[in-house]
């Protein structure tokens, strides 16, 4: 017989005196005995404090002493149980036991070699913010606190981790039926401690036993932990009629005058009256602690695929141990292939549906209206607009409740299954998964929650001024889009609304002129071809080459101009006589718009006569007309095309017109509406050797796009603003200047304007003396315009360079 014979038999002497076995703690305690190892060293490795490793075996030793009739020391433990046992030990036997807290799992560590327990995982890893909580709560008077949290979240292994580090006398558990029907009464719970755990008899009356119970507990500390609450709890938090006791048995437990702490567990918050309790609600674990455990599992993880992971399962502690599993059996430890295969299904594995599945089934049957609701929340995306507002929610319930957000809301955030902080809310991925599953099930459902959600998000928005007015309303596209209703999906980008410039701006035109490219490229290109080939079709191509434009897809953006306009051109053949001006207005818009974008595309392509022509062309079709802004826009183009030529006269004369126009005909509140073209004006005056007035409207242009986001205007006038510093011999500021138009079209993603940037920036290295980083400035101009197709402008750079 060996070492395990021993720690066997000092397991059934505990077990004689308690009715309990040892816990991993207490056994890990003797077999560090056994190697002679402080207390120090032991919480050392084990990541407890020297105290409590202290009080858990000053228990262990009291215990065995009681069981052996003899005093046991940490010093004597193991000479006594080898005598009391007839069991010596041989040096260097002593198994190897689980590492507590990992599931059994070791390291591959050969016979008879105890793992370092400096390199173990604690099972109170990420948690000991929380234990500090608790103690902190104790420490203010509370002797209830309902540790609350989703399944999985790590409710118990807190409450018994802080128990055993509690200085109690005792630790009373009680392992709560998770099926009501089965759950123990309160009055066999009550007497089975008092005959167990303090050898007093309980009386005939249950009250007479609950007095009993509280003498007890006031004569010494003890911990109660009650595990899995929420199935003795109905829909309002209290417990059911039949289970009316436990009510009677925390009143007591939880009295501020005893001295015992008591923690029950819940999914659910606790609404009995009556009852002192402290809600403490459990976070998921940090990504710190993710990253050490998988660390520990050896599973490779690049650190962008662990963040994805641990952002969907809320940190979810059994969600870390399911998925470490999966990883290193199905995968081979590889978890950025695991992520690759399975990150858009978070509840691909059984035991991930089981984390919320009876949490969804309970609710249904105590709330239905509530799992109603939880399931229609399912189809939003928290992703561009992570929390929503209870507006949100209660749009969900029009046809449910619709005098009942608030409750709902309360009922869901209750039983952990809605997150919320500051009036805004959200679910978990895990959580969102399995609600748009369940919603799935029932027919039409799907289809009716995603209308009652777009319709939220577009009337949520009335007018865009930010980045997040913009993102707000374009999640309606995403539901509209969801159950393939591309109609409602084209009418989202295509809703107009008024900004503080008084113009009223279409969605998909809001996005890109605030530096939201991507969102018009990943719209609208799968929606044109679900559409008729009709108006909208048309200005979706118009809205989509302005954004290929910027982005620096030029020649993109002129076939899809050139599209828009064929369009617009056929609608407005095929009118009848008797059409809608406003809608022979918007057709004939479309293509004189077409006409104008076309010009500007050629002029940053360096394309100066074919830029002219189209200018030109706006003009003739729409001076005279109700499209008469945009002759005026493309009489300013043509002044800053003349301007880079020898038609110096006829660019003034232009410039002089538009000036006059922008600085006396346009009200100052609307003025911003023209920020792009100020900018524009203020190159044509930079050309013609007026710099003070070219740097009064580069500031109007700036001050313009700063307000209202326009990124790409911005970021424009600071390269003009460089070039005039520049010409007053200011290089550190022009160097500033272009340094800050960098950043933002970099931010942007504009490689067009990003050329002329580093071009300008270039020039003025050259100038200062500086070849290597003029030299460097002109090849990054040369990439950026090689990379947009626009060789005039690689030709323009090359001329320049040394």
């Amino acid at each position: 017989m060996g070492a395990k014979i021993v720690l066997d038999g000092a397991d059934a002497l505990v077990f004689t005196v308690t009715g309990k076995h040892l816990n991993d703690l207490q056994r890990t305690i003797l077999r560090e005995a056994w190697q002679r190892r402080t207390y120090r060293d032991i919480a050392q490795g084990l990541r407890y404090t020297e105290g409590h490793i202290k009080d858990v075996a000053a228990h262990l030793w009291q215990v065995l002493s009681q069981a052996l009739d003899e005093r046991v020391t940490k010093g004597n433990c193991w000479s006594v149980l080898e005598r009391r046992l007839g069991s010596p030990v041989v040096s260097g036997s002593f198994p190897v036991p689980p590492v507590p807290g990992t599931n059994g799992l070791t390291q591959p560590e050969g016979p008879g070699v105890p793992i370092p327990l400096a390199e173990t995982i604690s099972p109170l890893l990420g948690r000991q913010g929380a234990i500090a909580q608790l103690q902190t709560l104790v420490a203010q008077g509370h002797r209830g606190i309902v540790i609350q949290g989703e399944g999985g979240i790590g409710k118990t292994t807190l409450a018994q981790q802080f128990l055993a580090t509690h200085p109690c006398d005792r630790v009373l558990e009680l392992l709560m039926a998770k099926e009501t029907a089965n759950i123990t009464p309160a009055e066999q719970v009550v007497e089975e401690w008092l005959r167990q755990d303090f050898q007093v008899e309980p009386g005939r009356d249950f009250g007479v036993t609950l007095g009993r119970l509280k003498r007890q507990l006031g004569d010494r500390p003890v911990g109660i932990l009650i595990d899995n609450l929420e199935p003795a709890l109905d829909s309002q938090g209290r417990f059911w009629p039949q289970y009316s006791r436990y009510g009677d048995l925390l009143r007591v437990l939880c009295d501020p005058r005893g001295q015992a702490v008591t923690l029950p567990t819940s999914r659910d918050r606790l609404c009995e009256p009556g009852i002192s309790v402290t809600h403490y609600r459990l976070p998921g674990l940090d990504l710190a602690a993710w990253q050490t455990f998988f660390a520990h599992q050896a599973i490779a993880m690049a650190p962008a695929t662990l963040a994805a992971m641990h952002q969907a399962y809320g940190g979810n502690a059994k969600a870390m141990h399911i998925l470490s599993s999966a990883i290193a059996n199905d995968f081979g430890g590889e978890g950025d292939a695991y992520w690759q295969e399975n990150g858009d299904d978070p509840l691909v594995a059984w035991d991930l549906k089981n984390l919320v599945a009876s949490q969804l089934q309970r609710l249904q049957h105590l709330d239905p209206v509530a799992y109603q609701v939880l399931c229609r929340l399912g189809v939003y995306r928290y992703q561009d607009v992570p929390r929503i507002p209870r507006e949100a929610v209660a749009a969900l319930m029009v046809d449910l409740a619709p005098d009942r957000p608030r409750q709902v809301i309360t009922s869901l955030r209750n039983r952990s299954l809605l997150e919320g902080k500051q009036g805004r809310y959200w679910l978990h991925p895990v959580v969102q998964a399995a609600a748009l599953a369940h919603l799935r099930q029932q027919p039409g459902a799907e289809g009716l929650a995603h209308q009652q959600a777009a319709q939220f998000w577009t009337q949520s928005v009335p007018t865009l001024t930010c980045r997040s007015d913009a993102l707000q309303g374009l999640e309606a596209y995403y539901h509209h889009w969801a159950i393939a209703d591309y109609g409602g999906a084209a009418a989202v980008l295509l809703h107009s609304r008024p900004n503080q410039w008084g113009q009223h701006l279409t969605l998909g035109s809001s996005l890109y002129r605030l530096g939201l490219l991507q969102p018009v490229l990943t719209t609208i290109p799968p929606l044109l071809p679900h559409l008729p080939v009709d108006e909208r079709a048309s200005e979706l191509r118009n809205i989509l080459a302005d954004g290929a434009w910027i982005s620096g897809q030029i020649h993109t953006a002129i076939t899809l101009q050139q599209e828009a306009r064929a369009i617009a051109l056929d609608g407005l053949t095929q009118l009848p006589t008797t059409a809608d001006p406003h809608t022979v207005y918007r057709l004939k818009m479309l293509a004189v718009d077409a006409l104008l974008s076309l010009g500007l595309y050629h002029l940053d392509l360096w394309e100066l006569d074919q830029a002219a022509d189209f200018f030109q062309r706006v003009r003739a079709t729409a001076e005279g007309s109700p499209h008469q802004s945009w002759a005026d826009k493309a009489a300013l183009g043509l002044a800053l095309v003349y301007s880079y030529g020898d038609q110096r006269e006829q660019a003034a004369a232009l410039a002089a017109r538009a000036y006059d126009f922008l600085a006396a005909g346009t009200p100052p509140e609307h003025a911003g509406r023209f920020a792009f073209f100020i900018q524009l004006l203020g190159q044509t005056y930079a050309n013609l050797g007026q710099g003070q007035r070219a740097e009064t409207l580069y500031g109007r242009a700036i001050a313009f796009a700063q307000e209202s986001h326009y990124l790409q205007v911005e970021a424009k006038a600071q390269v003009g603003l460089g070039e005039l510093a520049r010409h007053r011999h200011q290089g550190a500021a022009a160097l500033a200047y272009f340094d800050q138009a960098i950043a933002r079209l970099t931010e942007l993603a504009a490689p067009g304007d990003l050329g002329e940037a580093y071009f300008q920036r270039g020039l003025t290295h050259q100038i200062q003396g500086h070849r290597e980083a003029a030299a460097k400035d002109f090849a990054a101009a040369i990439n950026h315009f090689t990379a947009i197709e626009a060789p005039k402008q690689v030709a323009k750079v090359q001329h320049c360079a040394p």
